[in-house]
């Protein structure tokens, strides 16, 4: 191995560190305690080696939003693997969605909330955010109706679930009605 391929294995063996090391702090104690300075001490490197890597805590929350959304298409694939029919895809679907945002709150944020400089919807959206939608779209493309454009229904669908996640963390809805809210979303929504 190269000094120069050791010195590239090692940097992006800091990123990932640093990434993680984010991710962490902000789901143990909010995006707020996410701060360059706490970040160089707990992965024990200089504040400069951190900037060398990132320019600040947005493009933290980027590469957070980022691996977020590789890991919430991954899980909304898997689920949908496993069901049998359009319903039980969509259901599933809907399940992974909302698990993934009450396991990662913070990795959800980063990912539809916060400013982490990512292009939504955009020619330069990066390609993580894409397949999101895309892992999206698979499923709810199939129940979209006649004369429904399937990335529309998606965007709708897609939104309505940020919705529950929204409402359910504000403690705005009543947390024993989670799964009628799926089951509505589900049927009312979805042409089966």
């Amino acid at each position: 191995m190269s000094v120069q391929e050791r010195k590239q294995r090692e940097r992006a063996e800091r990123e990932r560190l640093i990434v993680a090391t984010a991710r962490e702090l902000a789901e143990q104690h909010g995006w707020d305690a996410v701060t360059t300075r706490r970040l160089a001490e707990r992965i024990e490197y200089s504040q400069p080696v951190l900037y060398s890597h990132f320019r600040g805590k947005r493009e933290i929350i980027g590469a957070v939003a980022l691996q977020g959304a590789s890991e919430l298409a991954a899980a909304m694939r898997a689920a949908t693997a496993a069901a049998d029919t359009p319903r039980g895809r969509v259901a599933a679907l809907a399940h992974a969605y909302l698990d993934f945002a009450d396991r990662n709150p913070a990795v959800y944020d980063a990912l539809v909330q916060l400013d982490g400089g990512l292009a939504y919807a955009q020619e330069d959206t990066p390609e993580q955010l894409k397949d999101a939608f895309a892992a999206l779209m698979e499923t709810l493309g199939e129940v979209a109706g006649d004369g429904v454009a399937p990335g529309l229904f998606t965007e709708v669908f897609w939104a309505s679930l940020h919705g529950v996640v929204t409402l359910t963390r504000s403690e705005r809805l009543l947390p024993g009605d989670a799964e009628l809210r799926i089951d509505l979303l589900v049927d009312r929504l979805a042409v089966l």
